[in-house]
C-alpha cells in the first residue's frame, strides 16, 4: 500500500458480490469530506474492474490504489478511493 494517502474509513463488502460493493462504495463516498480517503475490502474478484469503472465514471472519485492479498486463507480484493470534491 502507498504511503501518500490515510485512510479515513475502511468500508467491509467481504461476502458481498456485483452490484453491491460500489453501491455500498458510493453511499460511504457520499458522507466523506474532500480529500478523504475510503479503503474498501471485498471478497469478490469482480470488484476490480467495477470499482475501477465506477471511480473512472464518476466526478468526484479517484481511485487510488487496488491490491489483492491473501488473509487468513481467503482472498482480498483491496481498493483505496479518494472523494475530490
Amino acid at each position: 500500500m502507498s504511503t501518500e494517502y490515510t485512510v479515513t474509513e475502511t468500508l467491509d463488502v467481504k461476502g458481498l458480490n456485483c452490484p453491491m460493493p460500489v453501491v455500498k462504495a458510493k453511499q460511504a463516498t457520499d458522507d466523506l469530506d474532500a480529500d478523504e480517503v475510503l479503503e474498501i475490502v471485498a471478497t469478490d474478484s469482480g470488484s476490480m474492474s467495477d470499482i475501477d469503472g465506477w471511480a473512472g465514471g464518476t466526478d468526484g472519485v479517484e481511485l487510488l490504489e487496488q491490491e489483492e492479498r491473501e488473509e487468513g486463507g481467503e482472498t482480498l480484493y483491496v481498493h483505496y478511493v479518494r472523494k475530490t470534491q
